[in-house]
């Protein structure tokens, strides 16, 4: 909220204000800022207000003016040409407005004006909050309160003594200086990978420790599966409405992504058939159960007909099993049903244990193991030791297991909670609420409304997000850890009946 008691001024508190969302990447390269009127109206400002704090935007080189169609904020390295005044870039006539801005414009116009070729698109009056933003918003605080877009754990709730115990013990042990003056195993720590093996049994996933890799992440596994298997231009089946960081990763890799409806028990097997028959897909990436962000498991039936899909047109699946920690053992696998052959499983811990220890692993049919583990070996050589080690331990003494049980039962009761908020504030689910995530519709455009909840001190998920292509939607992902209060849906009902 902007203060006129503040030592700064309105101007320079809405500048900074814009200005710490763009160098966080709250606000995307190529995202629309509201237009003078609208920033205006939000804030509670005079429009010169506003005009003079993109005016100390364009100064910095954070936004740029596009003729007739507002303010965008700046691509890096985008060529800039000077522009002719206030109200062109706008879009509307400045004097109307108020005649201060005659004379800022035709200061700017000689002075900050600039243009870019920028490649994004926006909706009008929209800056999208987009897969980085999400990222980022992980390491620069919003605020103080709960965050509905986050797709992690609340701190409080990964608290232990157990994790601290076991790094103790492993830096304590007179091994510590033997593994720590050289570099690990590459394939990771045996004995985590012997572990793993035996975790992965529970599942039905069968497999040994030599078939395993250990990996900085359950991201950085993914990342592995892709640089092996694809080159730049390779088509892609990615599930759809899918996880934002995904879509980003493989477009970064200049890879041909072709979404894939996601169903209640599982991907369009129509659309999966005709890209085969069309586009010849290398891979298939797939969150098989607690599907992010609908929270969809998949059937068996849906399973097979995948693998029959795999095996008739020469491609391999991707599991990517990060929710396994809160998911029943049961729940139908591709990985366990195929037994390794085309499949490949990729989990992690970071959701459930330890967001910072940062370990992940992945299991793959023999033949891959090798070119796989030549891909990790040439991004990170090998993978701290020291906390694989830890980790090890906290699995071997079931501290993992009973950790594991208690966030679930915690997140059962904050489910029920956070259900029940959302439907008194006029929410409906597009999807029946399980795991961490809910799909929810708000019947409004959820990146406009991300952007007034930011203004609230609420980083959202809006569901443009999880799509391939950017495209309006009112529906967005609510963490069901975060939005249990009741705080956070009085301030939601609020901004939703002021765009209404």
């Amino acid at each position: 909220m902007l203060m006129k008691s503040s030592t700064q001024s309105l101007t320079e508190q809405l500048s900074a204000r814009f200005a710490e969302r763009i160098r966080n990447r709250l606000l995307a390269p190529g995202a629309r800022l509201p237009s003078v009127r609208q920033c205006a109206q939000q804030n509670g400002v005079s429009p010169s207000t506003v005009v003079s704090a993109y005016d100390q935007l364009l100064a910095q080189g954070l936004v740029e003016a596009r003729k007739n169609r507002g303010f965008f904020v700046r691509e890096n390295g985008r060529a800039t040409d000077a522009m002719r005044d206030a109200a062109d870039a706008d879009g509307v006539d400045a004097a109307a407005v108020d005649p201060a801005l005659e004379s800022s414009a035709a200061n700017w116009s000689t002075a900050h004006w600039f243009a870019a070729r920028a490649a994004g698109r926006a909706a009008p009056g929209v800056s999208p909050v987009n897969a980085t933003a999400l990222i980022r918003g992980m390491f620069h605080k919003i605020s103080d309160k709960p965050q509905p877009g986050m797709g992690v754990f609340p701190p409080a709730w990964l608290e232990s003594t157990f994790m601290p115990a076991a790094v103790r013990k492993v830096t304590h042990s007179r091994s510590l200086q033997d593994f720590s003056l050289q570099y690990g195993e590459p394939l990771g720590d045996a004995g985590l990978r012997r572990l793993l093996a035996k975790k992965l049994s529970t599942l039905n996933v069968h497999t040994v420790p030599e078939h395993i890799i250990t990996t900085v992440g359950a991201t950085h596994a993914l990342d592995i599966v892709s640089r092996t298997l694809l080159r730049p231009g390779d088509p892609v089946m990615v599930e759809e409405p899918g996880w934002a960081v995904e879509f980003a990763r493989l477009a970064a890799l200049g890879m041909h992504i072709l979404p894939v409806p996601r169903r209640a028990d599982g991907p369009d097997l129509e659309v999966m058939a005709r890209y085969c028959e069309v586009h010849k897909p290398k891979l298939y990436v797939s969150v098989s159960v607690f599907h992010n962000p609908t929270g969809y498991c998949l059937s068996p039936g849906s399973a097979h007909r995948v693998l029959q899909l795999a095996n008739q047109h020469n491609f391999h699946v991707v599991e990517d099993d990060t929710y396994s920690h809160i998911a029943p053992e049961h729940a139908t696998r591709l990985t366990a049903l195929d037994g390794l052959q085309r499949t490949i499983y990729v989990s992690g811990f970071a959701k459930i244990l330890a967001p910072n220890w940062r370990i992940g692993f992945l299991a793959a049919p023999p033949g891959l193991i090798e070119p796989l583990l030549d891909t990790k070996l040439l991004a990170t050589l090998t993978t701290p030791a020291l906390l694989e080690k830890a980790l090890a331990l906290c699995i071997e003494q079931g501290q993992l297991r009973r950790h594991s049980e208690r966030i679930r039962t915690r997140l059962d009761a904050a489910r029920s909670r956070s259900v029940k908020l959302a439907l008194q504030a006029g929410c409906t689910f597009a999807a029946e609420p399980v795991g961490l995530f809910g799909w929810v519709d708000t019947g409004v455009d959820t990146d406009a409304l991300a952007q007034r909840m930011l203004d609230e001190g609420y980083l959202l998920a809006p569901g443009a997000l999880f799509h391939a292509e950017r495209k309006p939607s009112t529906l967005m992902r609510i963490n069901f850890a975060t939005t249990q209060e009741a705080a956070f849906w009085q301030t939601y009902q609020h901004v939703v009946a002021a765009m209404k």
